[in-house]
């Protein structure tokens, strides 16, 4: 292949610096500086992909999508939609952001109104499954102008102390019953930032999913 032109004042180029080198090397030499190569081209993919967002939306069972950054993609829990989640240089979690359905019993008057009834029977449900659950707080929230109805806590999850924040989400429509619940989890050590499950999602990886989120 013919190199493009370059001007005197402009050259030598790299190419034409090393060409001497490289017809000198071994096959061995060659085989090994081609495979850095490769290596180098992948983590700079992994880079870029790390740093670049990355958005999911679905239709199921209501149309939803939000954007995400620092976190990867992993196999929902038992009937959840979807989960990303960030791990730690040992491989424990770190960050967790999944959404599940949520389904409201029938009710007259708006959802507003029906979520904080709903939420009492979900907290006790979720102390009864956790022993080491605490409730920090709870209360109405928006998210993108919906009201959502968020809970705050500390729980254990996979052995350790996890701070916690889920959210009940159901779009502002007449007798809608179908939602999401987005929980959210970070160790107490993710971000000096978040020291309670109050400030969960406040800053750090869990922002952005939490501030893009949208039901269409």
């Amino acid at each position: 292949m013919a190199a493009i032109p370059v001007r005197p004042q402009y050259g030598p180029t790299l190419g034409r610096l090393l060409e001497p080198w490289w017809r000198a090397a071994s096959p061995l030499t060659r085989t090994l500086v081609r495979v850095a190569a490769a290596a180098f081209l992948a983590f700079a993919i992994g880079v870029a992909l790390a740093l670049l967002n990355a958005h999911f939306s679905t239709s199921r069972p209501l149309p939803f999508s939000f954007a995400y950054r620092g976190l990867f993609r992993t196999e929902p829990d038992p009937g959840g939609i979807v989960k990303i989640r960030r791990l730690d240089s040992s491989g424990h979690l770190k960050d967790s952001f999944a959404v599940a359905p949520l389904e409201l019993p029938s009710y007259t008057g708006a959802s507003q109104g029906e979520l904080p009834v709903f939420a009492a029977g979900y907290i006790r449900e979720l102390g009864r499954r956790d022993h080491d659950f605490v409730l920090y707080g709870e209360g109405v929230q928006r998210i993108n102008t919906v009201p959502a109805y968020d809970v705050y806590y500390t729980a254990k999850v996979e052995g350790r102390r996890m701070l916690g924040r889920n959210v009940l989400l159901v779009a502002q429509r007449p007798g809608q019953r179908t939602g999401v619940l987005i929980t959210m989890l970070t160790t107490p050590t993710a971000n000096k930032d978040v020291t309670s499950p109050l400030e969960v999602a406040t800053t750090g990886v869990l922002l952005r999913p939490y501030k893009t989120f949208a039901l269409h």
